[in-house]
């Protein structure tokens, strides 16, 4: 069993990707690994991520597109660019603070 770390970024943060170029908003944190061994078999095993880290839920989107992701802690990075993020689903879940990132439109289902 592994023993679950605690989240270093939180729901509502915006951040980056340290390899690949995207960025996201989170909406949703594991607290270890929770997705399918494929998945997880399907990362070249030079990038693949430990499992006892957090994961995290982004609503993503880089140059040409929007998009769910799924990424640990050890591959994401605060984004401190001011740029909001465009994705569609972002108004369903958040609204945008004064202090440029977001808190959850439903703070009680987290």
């Amino acid at each position: 069993m592994m023993k679950a770390r605690t989240a270093k970024f939180q729901i509502g943060q915006i951040v980056r990707h340290r390899i690949h170029s995207f960025r996201g908003v989170i909406f949703d944190v594991d607290p270890e690994f929770n997705n399918t061994e494929e998945w997880w078999l399907s990362i070249a095993e030079e990038h693949r991520p430990r499992k006892d880290q957090p994961f995290y839920h982004l609503l993503a989107e880089n140059s040409e597109t929007e998009y769910v992701a799924y990424v640990s802690e050890q591959n994401l990075l605060p984004d401190d660019s001011g740029e909001p993020i465009r994705h569609s689903q972002v108004s369903e879940i958040f609204i945008k603070d004064k202090s440029g990132g977001y808190r959850p439109r439903n703070p009680l289902l987290n």
